[in-house]
């Protein structure tokens, strides 16, 4: 007998386009946010706080979804919002299970957990940062869910666009670039893949096939950001852009594989920059 009952835990844009995928594909889709007026058509609502332990996530136990999809986000700024928006969140939803045993969760996580700089090339097995709080905040989450007794698929996304209104276009189409030195690369995938990916996983984990413990999510082709921003300039029609300058403060530089996406099965809609955002500029 297949499984066929969804959860899709803080359910917004991402949630709302995995579970509009499994919805055609006969499950049955629970949106748990607190304001579950917005969700999409088809879905079921469960409204509660699952940040804090006494915000109703006591109810997934009788609800006992077959599989859940766990899309977090930082409730707060700094530290505190990473360790209640991911950390106590992971720990309430999995203390709200209580006995049941889902056949699966996936987790949405970054690849900001992941070390690398200088432009070197990471994966699935390559270590985790170890200087970042907010970063440690959400591996806290990833372990947690990895040592409790659930199957668990933990997809650790890089930037994820599509907003035609995004801050990066907003800011490009003002004719203001990044800086392109020093050399900083960029790792993206567009939010429909994402949604793909996850419904993909979940479908095909119903069918018997478990996807790897951790996945990057990411696309074929990091790239220089400049080089990123040069041709979107170029797409948008602007001509006049100036360089702001280089951020003595930004992060980690690595370059992100996806090795275990593709050994998923799974085809990216958009597997570079210039595919994905052709199709963003398109709904400008």
């Amino acid at each position: 007998m297949k499984t066929n009952n969804v959860l899709i835990v803080g359910c917004g844009d991402l949630g709302a386009r995995a579970g509009g995928l499994l919805l055609r594909e006969d499950f049955t889709v629970t949106g748990l946010r607190r304001d579950i007026s917005r969700l999409p058509s088809g879905f079921a609502g469960l409204a509660a706080d699952y940040t804090v332990q006494e915000g109703g996530v006591a109810q997934l136990e009788a609800l006992a979804p077959d599989f859940i999809i766990i899309t977090p986000k930082p409730a707060g700024s700094g530290e505190a919002g990473y360790r209640r928006g991911f950390t106590d969140t992971v720990t309430n939803l999995l203390a709200g299970l209580g006995n049941h045993r889902p056949a699966g969760i996936i987790m949405v996580s970054s690849t900001r957990v992941l070390a690398g700089t200088d432009g070197a090339w990471v994966d699935e097995t390559s270590p985790l940062v170890t200087d970042d709080p907010s970063a440690l905040a959400i591996i806290a989450a990833e372990q947690l869910l990895l040592e409790s007794p659930h199957p668990t698929c933990i997809v650790r996304c890089t930037g994820i666009y599509g907003d035609p209104e995004g801050s990066l276009l907003r800011r490009i189409a003002g004719g203001e670039l990044c800086a392109e030195t020093p050399l900083r690369y960029s790792n993206r995938i567009h939010r429909d893949d994402v949604g793909g990916l996850l419904a993909w996983l979940v479908s095909r984990w119903r069918s018997g096939s478990a996807p790897p413990t951790v996945m990057i999510g990411v696309d074929d082709e990091p790239a220089p950001q400049f080089e990123v921003e040069q041709w979107l300039a170029r797409q948008l029609g602007v001509s006049d852009w100036r360089q702001r300058p280089a951020d003595a403060r930004a992060g980690s530089n690595k370059r992100c594989r996806n090795l275990a996406l593709h050994a998923s099965g799974y085809r990216l809609r958009y597997p570079d920059y210039r595919s994905g955002y052709s199709a963003v500029l398109r709904e400008r």
